[in-house]
């Protein structure tokens, strides 16, 4: 079936074109430019307004690098970016952390298959966050998943924290230059860059929890600079060590390592290739039973339960770059292997039992990716044409074993003991991808269509059957969206698109269920503001509506592990963020500021028997509000969080299920009640005479609030939440 908008869809595409062309009309004389105002300050690159001259914009070409306020200020669709001293100032110890401050982003606490700390688990707008699949997500513009199509769930996540510089979240008109998996916008992970000059820092952060016993110490050193020949280098660290908060969550290894190198060509043109390793352990406690929570929720009932990964990737780009064009070639190879022991329940006659399987998963990636964009300029409108291609090959080796069945707490040594293979499948897809798109400035507009076109090859082997299923799809994804610069510092949007998500390799080797790829289609209207009298924020109302949405069924009983389509559902709510520096009341209030965010979502199954109900695990409100005051060398954070309810209703899927809103016994199916958390973090910097060191303290779950998730997948239950937590910070930088 071709993707096509609604009605509704293509009236606002046709409102806002014949808008475009009024407001141009009106505004300006034929042949005239608009007046420059030498008082302004120049735009961003991009942008346009009537109050400067064509001359003023400049090619854009991958607006994803470098991002900053500018960036978000002239996207058109809701966008964030939180820098590395907002992650600092948070106390934040991982991506989760960082991720809970960005309007519309939800996150799982570890939980299930993706309980370790290696795994992440983010949803946007309602979307399914078990394993964060329905993101495009990105390390510097490269696909983090170990395999994009067949594969791009991040039961491991190979990223650590303190190598980040910033992390930038579109969650709409990402859908044309990115995919695929981009219903649920676009998440970049960027890495510090290349210094100009030689700079070296190293930090720690030890996490103390009051609960467990646990102690995690989170190191990271950088070193790096660039010549007067324009040849430059970095080294970056950062890693987890330590035990959770939780019995099992222990050994937690991780060690994220890169190798950056850039050479200046020219003043236009520069090579640039990174080399990146990452290897991870972590025990995963697994999910309690209710009973077992009511004894005591940080205990763990499963002492095999483990996850580790190891990623090894190149990437290699060359860049052009001139006030009219801009061309990339980027090629990436990325080698990873991700495996998990986790025991299985025995039903029937082997109730009670348990038997050890592992999933050792081998899987490999080669990318080229040119890009090209042209700036053309006329007497009143400029065009910024934009074509690119990405021809991109996986491959997999997926396998698992398992061990005869043994009882717990017999000494039973299940690591140890001879285990079966029963699984065996090789994978593989050929993905090409185009797309084109036109930034056409005109007046204080600019408006993008564009086009992007998916062939995709994919197939899985069995190799004990030799059955080898095929799959392939051909999608056109057409996208529009329009911004109006009000000001330099206001600007509205408005965008539509259509976002595709292929079968996965476990979904393609699923043949009995008829499964079909998920396609849906995004609409968002919203504004940014930034530095207009100490204010800025965002405001964007959103609508995704799937055809057919893919939801896992889970192990419960009664249900398969299985993927099944759920049919049509809705996504639709309200994101907004406001943020103020209350040094532009008064003199006296420099170094204060304060921010606030607030998300409501309405998820909800279109049909069958939970139609109009909301979908799993995802809060229809999420709040968050922040002060900080920065006076002579100290500094005070203070920072809530808050979320409603979410519900794991059970399986749709199963004739006349009820909507379970009470708990079951494993603790799997039932409410999760909302939560409200606050943190507080004092630091001082003791300056230049002191090698620049910085320390500071803090305390996240100040009162100990006592939270939980659950699971419903083949590691089931209960899940409590971070307990009150210490932390200590330490800085140096030469």
């Amino acid at each position: 079936m071709q993707p096509t908008f609604t009605p509704t869809g293509a009236a606002i595409g046709a409102a806002l074109l014949c808008l475009t062309i009024s407001a141009h009309a009106a505004d300006t004389q034929p042949g005239a430019l608009p007046a420059p105002d030498a008082a302004s300050a120049p735009l961003a690159a991009g942008a346009f307004s009537a109050e400067s001259t064509l001359n003023t914009v400049t090619v854009v070409g991958n607006w994803l690098e470098s991002p900053n306020e500018a960036k978000v200020l002239d996207h058109p669709g809701a966008r964030t970016i939180v820098d590395r001293e907002e992650m600092i100032e948070s106390g934040a110890s991982n991506v989760r952390d960082v991720l809970r401050r960005v309007p519309g982003v939800q996150v799982q606490d570890s939980n299930g298959t993706g309980g370790s700390d290696i795994s992440l688990n983010v949803g946007v707008r309602g979307l399914a966050s078990r394993l964060s699949p329905r993101s495009t997500i990105l390390l510097d513009g490269v696909p983090l998943a170990v395999a994009p199509y067949g594969q791009p769930q991040l039961s491991m996540a190979p990223v650590a924290l303190g190598n980040l510089q910033a992390v930038d979240v579109v969650r709409g008109a990402g859908s044309v230059r990115y995919g695929p998996q981009n219903v649920g916008g676009v998440i970049n992970f960027v890495t510090r860059p290349i210094p100009k000059t030689f700079t070296a820092d190293a930090s720690v952060e030890s996490d103390i929890y009051s609960h467990g016993g646990g102690v995690k110490t989170i190191p990271s050193a950088f070193i790096g600079g660039t010549n007067e020949q324009g040849l430059g280098g970095a080294l970056l660290y950062s890693g987890v060590h330590g035990n959770g908060y939780r019995a099992s969550n222990d050994h937690v290894n991780i060690d994220d390592l890169m190798l950056k190198g850039a050479y200046r060509i020219t003043p236009a043109d520069e090579l640039s290739a990174s080399l990146h390793y990452y290897d991870a352990t972590a025990g995963m406690p697994g999910g309690l039973t209710s009973a077992q929570y009511a004894a005591d929720p940080f205990q763990s009932v499963r002492p095999f339960d483990n996850f580790s990964g190891r990623r090894k990737d190149f990437t290699l780009k060359y860049a052009h770059n001139d006030n009219n064009r801009k061309f990339e070639l980027l090629t990436y190879y990325t080698d990873s292997f991700r495996g998990s022991n986790i025991e299985s329940e025995g039903t029937g006659a082997t109730a009670g039992q348990r038997r050890l399987v592992s999933y050792p998963r081998n899987y490999h990636t080669f990318a080229i990716e040119p890009r090209y964009s042209q700036l053309f300029r006329g007497e009143n409108v400029s065009h910024e044409v934009g074509v690119g291609y990405r021809f991109l090959r996986e491959a997999s080796d997926e396998e698992a074993s398992r061990t005869a069945f043994y009882r717990p707490g017999t000494g039973f040594n299940a690591p140890n003991a001879p285990s079966t293979l029963y699984q065996s499948r090789t994978g593989g897809t050929t993905a090409n991808a185009v797309y084109i798109d036109d930034t056409i400035n005109v007046g204080n507009w600019t408006i993008t269509p564009g086009l992007r076109y998916e062939m995709i090859r994919s197939y899985v082997t069995d190799n004990f059957t030799k059955v080898r299923n095929d799959v392939k799809s051909e999608e056109p994804l057409p996208s529009l969206a329009v911004l109006y610069h009000v000001t330099d510092q206001w600007k509205l949007f408005a965008n539509a698109g259509v976002s595709f998500g292929p079968l996965q390799y476990f979904q393609i080797a699923q043949t009995t269920n008829g499964l079909t790829p998920e396609k849906a289609k995004t609409y968002e209207i919203g504004t940014h503001f930034a530095g207009i009298n100490g204010w800025g924020g965002e405001l964007t109302l959103f609508n995704i509506d799937f055809d057919d949405e893919l939801q896992l069924r889970g192990g419960t009983a009664g249900s398969p592990d299985a993927w099944t389509n759920l049919g049509a559902t809705t996504h639709r709510g309200v994101e907004s963020s406001v943020r103020y520096d209350f040094g532009a009341l008064a003199p006296t209030l420099a170094g204060l500021s304060a921010y606030a965010t607030y998300t409501f979502t309405d998820a909800t199954y279109n049909q069958g028997t939970f139609a109009g109900r909301d979908l799993p695990f995802y809060s229809r409100h999420v709040a968050t509000l922040g002060m900080r005051y920065a006076r002579n060398r100290w500094l005070l954070n203070v920072d809530a969080f808050a979320q409603s309810k979410q519900h794991s209703p059970g399986d749709p899927a199963i004739a006349n299920a009820p909507y379970q809103t009470a708990e079951s016994a494993n603790g799997a199916l039932g409410d999760i009640p909302g939560y409200a958390l606050l943190n507080m973090r004092l630091g001082y910097d003791f300056g230049k005479a002191a090698q620049n060191l910085k320390i500071a303290v803090g305390v996240k779950n100040l009162f100990d609030r006592r939270y939980f998730t659950r699971s419903t997948d083949n590691n089931a239950g209960k899940y409590v939440g971070m307990p009150r937590t210490f932390y200590i910070q330490a800085s140096l930088a030469y």
